[in-house]
């Protein structure tokens, strides 16, 4: 271990320290120099900065903490976990590590300049993002071409859809969990959603169907999945003004998964989204579009052939909606409730990749959305722009 490293832990381990409303506060004797007390007031952070700075979950580096000690955080009054920057460089670098092929329990006893020595002949040859634009949030790093051709990528994807039905059929969340965020870094955004999320969802589904996994296989799948894909919805989407689309699911829609891989997909195509979760009435969904000035509104829907809520909510959305949004229906909802879908001009992407070209048409300035039987879905004539 450096000797930075260990100076580092051992500034905040002495250090005594506070912790109030996720904000760390460090408290130092008088007698700690100025420029010290300020340099240890920047190495404390709670968890959910790690998560988003490393790409790791809170589950993996709780793991790797317990098992192979690779990083000792120091604990605030109220119990909770807090971190340096050097040990999140730690973590960033044996997450990054690991993606290369090497075992936590071999990687966990390198020091970090071991660790960035090992990474730094796969990332000349790939192209990969790290250093400063690793730490990044994923909308300011440098975008360099994927270094993976597409058939490449998506032999990667099978093989990434592989280990992560065994982690299911083992009932192991943390190592699904880890797969999945290896993948999300590793491969491209559309190759991790198009050919390993939505893969890995219709096996599952199938073999739940077929008794080879049971409907708790299911669940603790979907669990991890909605965590991976919260992720990486959250580090895609800008944080400054830009175009903006609402994913949510209308009233009596509980499954949410469908919302998740759209809203994923939408923020890695560069749309800021608002993601406002499952169930929402029409009146909380107008309300959010309105605030925020949204472009676009896509709305996850299941297949329900006799439900009468969802023709009800949808001709609700559509007379309370500003004239100028768009309505993007996505899953087996839209097509079973086709004839409501068209009364209402909404467009129905049959899969994320006619999601994503209907998106760009309107991030490109159309007023009309391609669909897939070569007509157009536009915003219905309707109410002016609300307050914004």
């Amino acid at each position: 271990m450096s000797g930075s490293y260990r100076t580092a832990r051992r500034l905040s381990i002495n250090c005594p320290r506070q912790y109030l409303d996720k904000t760390a506060t460090v408290s130092y004797g008088s007698t700690m120099p100025v420029p010290a007390r300020t340099a240890a007031l920047a190495a404390i952070h709670p968890i959910q900065v790690v998560t988003r700075r490393t790409g790791l979950s809170a589950d993996v580096i709780r793991v790797w903490e317990k098992r192979y000690g690779v990083v000792t955080p120091v604990r605030s009054a109220g119990g909770r976990r807090l971190y340096s920057d050097a040990d999140i460089e730690r973590l960033r670098l044996l997450a990054h590590a690991t993606l290369s092929g090497g075992t936590i329990g071999r990687l966990a006893a390198l020091s970090p300049e071991a660790l960035a020595a090992l990474i730094a002949p796969a990332d000349a040859s790939t192209g990969a993002v790290t250093g400063i634009d690793a730490a990044r949030p994923a909308h300011e790093a440098v975008r360099r071409p994927s270094p993976v051709p597409g058939g490449t990528a998506m032999t990667a994807a099978r093989d990434h859809l592989d280990t992560s039905l065994a982690a299911i059929t083992r009932f192991d969340g943390v190592a699904l969990d880890l797969l999945l965020r290896r993948a999300a870094i590793a491969l491209s955004a559309e190759a991790f959603l198009d050919a390993l999320v939505v893969p890995l969802t219709e096996r599952i589904a199938a073999h739940v169907r077929d008794g080879t996994l049971r409907p708790a296989h299911r669940h603790l799948a979907h669990a991890v999945l909605r965590r991976v894909l919260d992720h990486v919805t959250t580090t895609a989407t800008p944080p400054l003004p830009s175009r903006d689309v609402v994913v949510t699911t209308p009233s009596g829609q509980g499954q949410e998964l469908g919302a998740l891989l759209a809203a994923a997909a939408a923020a890695a195509d560069g749309w800021r989204v608002t993601y406002m979760g499952p169930g929402l009435p029409a009146e909380d969904i107008v309300e959010t579009v309105e605030r925020i000035g949204a472009r676009a509104l896509v709305l996850s829907l299941g297949a329900a052939p006799g439900d009468r809520v969802i023709p009800r909510e949808l001709r609700r959305l559509r007379a309370l909606l500003p004239g100028d949004v768009a309505v993007l229906l996505e899953g087996a909802g839209a097509e079973v409730h086709r004839s409501v879908t068209a009364e209402i001009r909404a467009a129905a992407p049959r899969d994320l990749a006619e999601m994503r070209e209907q998106l760009r048409a309107l991030a490109d300035g159309s007023d009309d959305v391609p669909t897939s039987d070569g007509t157009a879905a536009a915003a219905a004539p309707g109410r002016g722009r609300g307050r914004r």
